[in-house]
């Protein structure tokens, strides 16, 4: 008898609502395993793909035990993930033995290791917190570093900078400049500035100006760089889905200006929360293959569907998702859909 633990997710019912039931069923992928045990690295997404042909599903297919799960995600190098066909369901055991081992009674426990996430969250930690788009709204209600203290132009971690319009009940800060607008590629509008950032700094003595220690500096900061306060730590939820409602949206800027990238990049779109998109939203990505004349008469060649993209940040009308597999390059100017 296989003891299961259910160490795992979040009740689907609440998270998913009714948009489970209308969706088509899950199939199994073609050579899925019947278990397949966790090593260090791997990722829910993963895990579900090797037995899912659309992983980001794997919140409807996992059996779980309300009274045992206190925790979400906790799922460990070691476990072995088991594979009911009839379902399909996914749950979390472990082998006992062979036909040649004697099975007695054991003590079990848990790996002192970090749990598996759902989507590599070293690849996007850096753009949970920082600014990343700021609008002129944000950029009107912006701080001003006005001067350093010090001979250098240029001021460093731990070193004291002096600003403008720092507001008297804030403390933390982000430091940033702004690059790069971001640009509908249909209709031309800016959607918002790339913020680039600089990095954080901690008020020593509000006045006017306010003075404010750099704590921590990815790049040099002076004079005209601006801040916005911290935000306030959110809980981030990366349950993936299919967005309710269609979605027709393009990806306008690859981070660090690139114009091509692959799997485990970060890409920036132009559907945010005006456009319904929110942050676990899974959107497939389809090329744009151009047009061609022929015989002096031009056509449009179809789109194809050539990947998946996980929205882990949202704006008012541009968002962040990661690119989680690809069978070729993403390029500027792809279109992200509704899967």
């Amino acid at each position: 008898m296989i003891r299961i633990i259910f160490p795992l997710l979040l009740s689907v019912a609440t998270l998913l609502g009714g948009t489970a039931a209308a969706q088509q069923p899950v199939e199994i992928a073609d050579g899925a395993p019947d278990t397949y045990t966790v090593v260090r690295g791997d990722t829910l997404w993963d895990i579900s793909g090797r037995f899912l042909k659309q992983p980001w599903r794997w919140p409807e297919v996992w059996r779980l035990n309300r009274d045992q799960i206190r925790n979400p995600h906790l799922i460990y190098p070691g476990q072995v993930i088991f594979l009911d066909r009839s379902g399909p369901w996914l749950s979390i055991g472990r082998r006992l033995g062979t036909q040649d081992q004697k099975l007695q009674p054991q003590v079990y426990s848990e790996p002192a290791l970090q749990p598996i996430p759902s989507i590599p969250l070293d690849v996007i930690e850096p753009f949970l917190t920082a600014p990343l788009v700021v609008d002129e709204a944000a950029l009107a209600g912006s701080a001003t570093i006005i001067a350093n203290d010090g001979t250098r132009v240029f001021a460093g971690g731990g070193d004291t900078v002096f600003a403008k319009d720092v507001k008297a009940d804030k403390d933390s800060w982000q430091v940033y400049r702004k690059a790069r607008p971001l640009t509908d590629p249909v209709t031309r509008e800016v959607l918002g500035y790339e913020a680039q950032h600089l990095g954080t700094a901690r008020v020593t003595e509000h006045g006017a100006p306010a003075t404010l220690q750099v704590v921590r500096a990815m790049e040099e900061i002076g004079a005209g760089d601006l801040m916005l306060p911290t935000d306030v730590p959110r809980v981030f939820s990366y349950v993936p889905r299919a967005p309710e409602g269609e979605v027709d949206g393009r990806i306008i800027a690859i981070h660090r200006g690139v114009e091509v990238t692959g799997s485990n990049h970060v890409v920036i779109l132009n559907v945010g929360e005006q456009q319904g998109a929110q942050v676990g939203h899974v959107l497939a990505l389809w090329r744009n293959r151009g047009s061609v004349v022929h015989e002096r008469e031009q056509f449009e060649l179809p789109q194809q569907r050539y990947g998946l993209a996980f929205v882990f940040r949202v704006f008012d009308r541009v968002s962040y998702a990661l690119v989680m597999n690809t069978d070729g390059q993403v390029t500027v100017g792809d279109g992200v859909r509704k899967p």
